[in-house]
């Protein structure tokens, strides 16, 4: 961690930065990867927690410019992310200031039925967005799911087995939080993990409903289709068959 002390028209202040990759959180990444032409101070600004309009009022532009080579050395290590596949056994939580440890299942089928279902439709909608873009060959050579879906898959795995509350669809939406607030190197190769490990759910299943509508619409169209047969008048020739 790097940390030094800027000066600005409000005082001076700190700023730490993250020199290793182990010091990156999962929420960094994704605040990375929704700027849009990033300047410096959005960049810092991420990666120190402190808010751009404070460093925009630093005096002199060289405290700025200290930051730049860590920054550099960041972007390096962040591109090993892609190929790091290393899922912990454990992940730690803080909720509330107590830590809660949890045994990271590799089976995503293992969580309630409401938090699957909602992982699941989450992936098949991901892996479609790519398909549709890149093709069904050979999808999962070239396949990355953003980080913003990962995330909320990460949110429907643990909701409850880090709250000990039974599940709920918006508490565990809303639990994307807490999961930006893990090591990326234990959060994205988890979350890599369910997106390639169940090709499966490429293709959304059709739920019950569905298949019931379906069911009664075909119902509904052979009583018409043997009513307008009943009802239709015999020709003269039909009748002498």
């Amino acid at each position: 961690m790097m940390i030094k002390q800027i000066r600005t028209s409000r005082g001076k202040i700190t700023v730490r930065i993250p020199t290793d990759l182990h010091e990156i959180t999962f929420g960094q990444l994704l605040d990375l990867q929704q700027l849009k032409n990033p300047d410096d101070l959005d960049v810092i600004s991420i990666f120190s927690g402190i808010p751009k309009p404070l460093l925009q009022n630093t005096i002199d532009m060289g405290d700025i410019d200290q930051f730049g080579e860590a920054v550099m050395a960041l972007a390096g290590q962040i591109k090993i992310l892609n190929s790091y596949y290393t899922i912990p056994a454990k992940i730690t939580f803080m909720l509330s200031g107590e830590k809660v440890i949890v045994d990271v299942i590799h089976n995503l089928a293992m969580e309630p039925a409401g938090a699957f279902m909602a992982a699941r439709d989450i992936i098949a909608d991901e892996i479609e967005k790519h398909i549709a873009v890149f093709g069904e060959s050979n999808w999962q050579e070239h396949f990355q799911p953003s980080l913003n879906a990962c995330c909320k898959v990460l949110a429907q795995y643990f909701y409850c087995c880090v709250t000990r509350q039974p599940y709920d669809e918006f508490e565990a939406e809303a639990f994307t939080e807490e999961i930006k607030k893990l090591k990326a190197m234990e959060a994205l190769p988890l979350s890599r993990h369910f997106f390639t490990c169940y090709p499966n759910l490429s293709k959304r299943k059709q739920n019950y409903y569905q298949r019931l509508l379906q069911r009664l619409k075909r119902m509904q169209a052979s009583v018409i289709s043997k009513n307008s047969a009943i009802s239709t008048p015999s020709m003269p020739w039909q009748a002498a068959i």
